[in-house]
């Protein structure tokens, strides 16, 4: 199989791996000091990292392929399982150098998403994962941006080496409990997956303390969980994700809306969830790291998220008797939590207040969606009625129309 061939598969089987975000590492480029020559190859620096979406909206400017789809585990929600009876190819560790040189020289990419099927073992595979990463940064001075897919079971001798030349590892915990793991993915282990979080932390942190430390995985890890695979409602995603960000210090938690496959398992659902439901998952999730928000307060009493409105705006409409908020009073955290308003608004707001009352127009000028947030709160020539807060009416005027929830997925 030439090549392309290879590529078409193995970058086609890396889709539906969500967790390839660029940020957070240290910033490099290639180019040296004043009056040293250039050194290495590639650049973590500027726009270009992220520059191209795919139409779903993921980010695909990094090369994102699988070193193999050929996979010894049987986990039922996917694609490469052993059971399934896709096409199969494999990369060499050559070739995905070469692939990942040619692309970038070509302006491409900035950087590789490199996972993989398990191959013999776990160590194995863990192994040639991480002669990429090596290649790429000793034997070509590559100095642009690298994400290992780790694998749980490996080593951790050969986790630790791929800290050293990746800027960011992620371990995937694929589903939201330990019961659903079991039911479709029998081979892998929960707690090897949280054991590895934790040693990946311990070192992360380690080498954050210690300057002259080797740097480890600078934008630290990451992890995935499929949505709509298993009967998880979205406080029992959330609050699994609320436990890896306090006890691994995640830096993101991707979710990933689950995709029908070729020849399913009875024990897979039939359709997919709706896509709404990920991206109100994304707005919970950073509802939770910086608005102070807890799992309880953000999904409704089913236990899920409202499709219809993002979650901010759903809390609000069951609180109203928290507003009207007095903008002029009110603390950062409470401000914080009013519909519309995001932190760079409320820092404005906070500084603004201290010479003068403010008025509608001056949020406006902070570039405040003042139409979501006035129902919510009172300035010096506003304050909403006691019936407009009451009305029935006002979550069918907040709500997005149709066109405006497909522009936001």
């Amino acid at each position: 199989m030439n090549l392309a061939a290879k590529l078409a598969i193995l970058a086609d089987a890396a889709k539906y791996d969500a967790s390839c975000a660029s940020s957070g590492t240290d910033k490099r480029h290639s180019a040296g000091a004043a009056g040293k020559p250039a050194r290495g190859l590639g650049s973590t620096e500027g726009a270009g990292i992220c520059h191209s979406y795919a139409p779903d909206g993921r980010c695909i400017s990094l090369l994102k392929i699988l070193l193999t789809n050929a996979c010894a585990f049987d986990c039922l929600y996917c694609v490469n399982r052993a059971s399934s009876n896709v096409a199969r190819a494999r990369f060499s560790v050559d070739e995905a150098v070469k692939l990942t040189l040619d692309f970038y020289r070509r302006n491409y990419i900035e950087g590789l998403f490199l996972s993989s099927g398990i191959i013999r073992s776990p160590d194995y595979t863990m192994e040639q994962v991480v002669r990429v990463a090596k290649a790429l940064r000793v034997d070509h001075g590559f100095r642009g941006y690298i994400h290992l897919k780790t694998i749980p079971d490996a080593s951790p001798e050969l986790i630790a080496e791929a800290g050293l030349y990746a800027d960011r590892l992620s371990i995937n915990v694929e589903l939201p409990s330990e019961t659903s793991l079991k039911r479709l993915a029998p081979e892998k282990d929960l707690r090897a997956v949280r054991r590895s979080m934790g040693g990946l932390r311990s070192r992360i942190e380690e080498a954050k303390a210690d300057k002259r430390a080797p740097r480890f995985a600078p934008a630290g890890q990451s992890t995935q969980m499929i949505i709509g695979a298993d009967g998880s409602d979205d406080r029992a995603i959330l609050g699994t994700s609320a436990n890896l960000y306090g006890s691994y210090r995640l830096k993101r938690v991707y979710y990933s809306a689950f995709s029908p496959i070729p020849d399913a398992s009875a024990r897979l659902p039939l359709a997919a969830p709706p896509l709404m439901r990920e991206h109100r998952l994304y707005q919970a999730d950073w509802l939770m790291r910086f608005y102070g928000f807890s799992v309880g307060e953000i999904t409704e009493a089913g236990g899920m998220l409202d499709l219809a409105v993002d979650p901010k705006l759903a809390w609000a409409l069951r609180r109203r008797d928290r507003f009207p908020l007095d903008v002029q009073r009110a603390s950062r955290e409470d401000l914080l939590r009013v519909p519309g308003l995001g932190k760079t608004v409320v820092d404005r707001i906070l500084s603004a207040r201290r010479f003068r009352a403010l008025r509608v127009e001056d949020l406006r000028r902070m570039r405040a969606p003042v139409e979501k947030a006035l129902p919510f709160i009172a300035l010096a020539d506003h304050r909403p009625s006691i019936s407009l807060l009451d009305g029935a009416g006002l979550r069918e005027r907040l709500a997005p129309r149709p066109r405006q929830m497909a522009l936001a997925l």
